[in-house]
């Protein structure tokens, strides 16, 4: 039904989604990762006072991220995004009036509150303009723009522009006047496709309570939940440390952030393949499993590898970190109980205790630093096992569209 009457509107709606996954919520995210070490030396930080600061950033999802979650499924999901993509600018920009420790972690704190809601947001925007079997590929292009907004991000903040800038704090500031920019853009957008059904799930919205009694009681939730709980912990903390352990055994800024960008360049490559493999296969779950096992493989070697051995396991670790998203965001909504009516709860339930496990995942795996630099890779692996082991019990849902 959108494909008939909105041809080409769901298109820009699409881009729309990918232009805010990229420079609203992983380029600004992920800049601060390689821009650390500059920005160690300019407020005096410690390892673990970066691995807090950047620990710290998805704590505001266990506030926001189950409220932004029903407050798209409340009132819909362009007054959502156009005011969470403001308030993330704002926020965001924050961030570069930080002059110590305590202030950086102020505000990428309140830096976290807007982006908690945004994954909700956008992925059942991408449900609700295409539904059915185009779903997969809409979700892979999602993922696809977060892993550019992270390559870019990664290959450009600290060796490019923050030479040509002069300040990391002016690169913050410019991420932050995009992000509002992008808002404006939502609020001018259609609510809706304007089909008959799409028209009557926004009329038919549900309560708060009714929301959040109905997924709190679906078991493939919490299974779910688990899954992405130990998968994003386990990226995160990665993510955080490789450029700095990289510049610790003695690489270059450029070759280490080379190298840490592979890994979303890989991603990047890999993210519609997989994700239409899904389809191919007729199975999300076998798709799930086999992106976890090599997830968890790449990041367990990076604890015993060295040399160019150290780059391929990295491109092995990242190589299906979007494509799984891709995958498992479909699931979601293809789950029985969940659909485009109680995504944004179900995705808000699961991402506030998976964003407990990437607050305390950073500074944890950090702090085994100290005691061997390659160790703390061994812990962070060890958390995509736990995910892999969960994603035995998930319920096939391709070949039900199929």
């Amino acid at each position: 039904m959108v494909k008939k009457k909105y041809p080409d509107y769901r298109w820009y709606i699409l881009t729309l989604v990918a232009m805010t996954s990229i420079f609203v919520m992983s380029m600004p995210f992920i800049s601060m990762s390689v821009l650390f070490d500059e920005i160690s030396d300019d407020l005096g930080l410690s390892l673990v006072q970066v691995g807090i600061v950047w620990g710290i950033f998805p704590f505001g999802s266990i506030f926001f991220s189950l409220i932004g979650g029903m407050l798209g499924d409340r009132f819909g999901t362009k007054i959502v995004i156009s005011v969470t993509c403001l308030i993330a600018g704002l926020a965001g920009a924050s961030r570069g009036l930080s002059g110590d420790f305590i202030t950086l972690t102020a505000t990428m704190f309140l830096f976290g509150l807007p982006i908690a809601v945004l994954p909700t947001a956008v992925t059942k925007a991408v449900g609700i303009w295409f539904p059915g079997h185009s779903l997969t590929l809409a979700q892979s292009i999602l993922s696809i723009s977060m892993a550019l907004g992270f390559t870019l991000g990664t290959l450009f903040s600290a060796t490019v522009f923050s030479p040509l800038l002069g300040s990391w704090r002016y690169i913050i500031f410019i991420y932050g006047a995009i992000s509002i920019a992008i808002s404006f853009l939502w609020f001018l957008t259609r609510s809706n496709p304007g089909t008959v059904e799409s028209s009557a799930n926004n009329l038919n919205r549900v309560s708060f309570r009714q929301a959040i009694s109905h997924v709190y009681h679906l078991k493939s939730v919490w299974i779910l939940m688990i899954i992405l709980l130990g998968h994003a912990s386990c990226i995160q903390g990665v993510l955080g440390y490789l450029p700095l352990y990289l510049r610790d055994i003695g690489w270059t800024a450029a070759r280490a952030d080379g190298t840490a960008a592979s890994f979303h360049v890989a991603s990047l490559i890999a993210t519609m393949p997989v994700a239409l493999l899904s389809n191919k296969l007729a199975s999300r779950k076998l798709v799930i499993y086999a992106a976890l096992l090599m997830t968890a493989t790449g990041i367990m070697l990076l604890s015993v590898v060295s040399g160019p051995m150290i780059w391929l396991s990295v491109i092995l670790a990242g190589m299906f970190r979007d494509g799984f998203m891709a995958v498992y965001m479909t699931t979601l909504i293809e789950t029985d109980g969940i659909g485009t009516t109680y995504a944004g709860t179900a995705l808000g339930l699961i991402l506030t205790f998976a964003r407990l496990a990437e607050i305390v995942s950073p500074p944890i795996g950090n702090s085994l630093a100290n005691i061997a630099l390659n160790l703390p890779f061994l812990f962070w692996g060890s958390l995509a096992v736990v995910a892999l082991v969960a994603s035995y019990f998930v319920k096939e849902t391709a070949k039900r569209q199929a």
